[in-house]
């Protein structure tokens, strides 16, 4: 018992001798580092968390840039709230000569070269996949669309003349839950890409050091998204394949069809329990104990409707649409976004 008391007296003893010893030197440590002085580029939700974190890691060595074109941009929002310095895109060349490093999060603009050069440690951004994977302006609806099993966040260079080729700071990864739905997975990435960005400017010279070229024969690109994606080929897309492509876009953009000549916005979607044999893709049937439209889909699948939006009026349950237009049709099908005819 003696020799236990002894023990944990000389532990404690020896933690804080070598505490005091600790303690100045990281004083002094936090007295010669200053975080590199950052001009942030950004302009929306995904953007926020990032210059949240840089403005509580650096808040008197940040300026912001972003678009004036829009009044309810959250960044410039942000930005004028807490009285960082604001800046109209574009800007001079001669404004990045005031800060260490760029930082570009999901600004959307080409940045010319010499902006890039015009800053000490050039610019780097935090990008929504996992690079090369991915590449180009909507990464995150691609990764959902495409069925990945992981995605994450990279910090690269920027380079000039084209988006996300540059060299990798910094990476994480995250699993992709097989029901996660946009919004989610875009806020998720948004806080992971500010915590990622946070300590890649804290060890700014290590990263930069060690950063690594993109194996461009493995990249993937995920290009801006069109009104063309939301139509549904019933005949070529499974219901798997049109409910993930709803999972992707949802909060976004709604999938469409059409039925007698209107077009119809699909916006709540499942994939039925139990299906039925033998339905034609686009020919749907209304379930009354489950309250929905079962449309037949590729590959003898079907997909369930609950909720729907008819050219020219409010959203309607599956339960209004039967009650309100199918007594009216001449068929009892969407085939392609085209009225099928009989």
């Amino acid at each position: 018992m003696f020799c236990g008391k002894s023990l944990v007296n000389n532990f404690y003893k020896y933690k804080r001798k070598v505490w005091q010893n600790v303690v100045p030197i990281i004083k002094r440590c936090n007295a010669t580092y200053h975080p590199p002085k950052i001009l942030f580029f950004g302009t929306d939700n995904f953007s926020l968390p990032s210059l949240q974190a840089l403005h509580r890691n650096c808040s008197d060595r940040l300026g912001v840039v972003t678009s004036f074109k829009s009044p309810a941009n959250c960044v410039r929002s942000y930005a004028e709230k807490e009285k960082i310095p604001l800046q109209k895109w574009p800007i001079e060349p001669d404004e990045c000569s005031k800060f260490d490093l760029g930082v570009v999060v999901s600004f959307g603009h080409l940045i010319p070269a010499n902006i890039i050069n015009g800053f000490p440690h050039g610019m780097i951004n935090v990008h929504a996949s996992l690079l090369p994977k991915w590449r180009g302006a909507a990464p995150i609806i691609y990764a959902i669309m495409k069925g990945d099993s992981h995605t994450g966040v990279s910090i690269m260079k920027i380079e000039p003349h084209r988006f996300d080729i540059g060299d990798i700071l910094a990476q994480r990864e995250v699993a992709i839950k097989p029901d996660v739905f946009m919004p989610e997975l875009h806020a998720s990435l948004a806080l992971l890409g500010a915590d990622l960005l946070v300590d890649t400017v804290n060890n700014l010279s290590e990263r930069l050091r060690n950063a690594k070229p993109q194996d461009n024969t493995s990249a993937s690109y995920a290009p801006k998204i069109t009104n063309k994606i939301t139509e549904i080929s019933w005949s070529e897309l499974s219901a798997f394949e049109i409910y993930t492509r709803h999972r992707a876009l949802y909060g976004y953009k709604n999938l469409t069809t059409s039925f007698m000549d209107k077009q119809v916005q699909l916006l709540d979607l499942r994939l039925p329990e139990k299906a039925l044999i033998g339905q034609e893709p686009g020919t749907f049937s209304f379930q009354r104990k489950r309250r929905s439209l079962l449309i037949g889909c590729a590959q003898e699948s079907q997909l369930e409707v609950l909720q729907l939006r008819v050219e020219g009026r409010k959203p309607m349950s599956a339960q209004d649409f039967n009650n309100g237009f199918l007594k009216q049709a001449r068929s009892l099908a969407f085939t392609d976004n085209k009225l099928a005819s009989n």
